[in-house]
């Protein structure tokens, strides 16, 4: 079957067997690597992306679902002309939220929804710890132990509050 999908901002035009899974398009139809294969069942979330703004598994979507949306991949995040990084990889960085790095491209997609939404609802309070460790509950990782990994969700979210204040 003959689809379009909106990835990272480009229109892609492809056919696609009725069974093919998002990320296996993605990975070897598009060659946007970036988007993991960790458990094939939804367990992991190494194969997070956005799918017309909330995140979701890709390795639990068909392609054909997926079919006239916009998906955004860990390459069309940082798609700044000088590559620089969001806020949210940043504060990852400074945190050292990141250790092998196999987990990161899918925890930065759903953590990404998480800190957008928590922009949106204005609110002085920042997300408490709790509530972040809730929202990772999709995100497997073997390395960090989630601390840096919070306190990274933590700066960003406080970051976007006083940018938000000042501007």
């Amino acid at each position: 079957m003959d689809l379009t999908l909106n990835v990272n901002g480009l229109p892609r035009q492809f056919s696609a067997e009725p069974n093919e899974l998002l990320v296996e398009r993605l990975r070897d139809g598009l060659g946007l690597t970036g988007t993991k294969v960790g458990c094939d069942t939804g367990q992991c979330g190494s194969c997070v992306v956005r799918l017309d703004g909330a995140s979701v598994k890709s390795c639990l979507i068909l392609t054909a679902a997926a079919a006239g949306s916009a998906v955004t991949t860990i390459e069309g995040v940082s798609a700044t002309p000088d590559g620089a990084l969001t806020g949210l990889q940043e504060a990852l960085r400074q945190e050292h939220g990141t250790q092998c790095g196999f987990c990161t491209p899918g925890m930065v997609m759903a953590l990404g929804e998480f800190v957008d939404r928590s922009a949106a609802g204005g609110g002085e309070e920042a997300p408490t710890e709790p509530e972040i460790r809730e929202w990772l509950t999709g995100n497997l990782c073997r390395c960090t132990g989630y601390h840096s990994v919070v306190r990274g969700v933590q700066r960003a979210c406080a970051a976007q509050a006083t940018a938000r204040q000042e501007g």
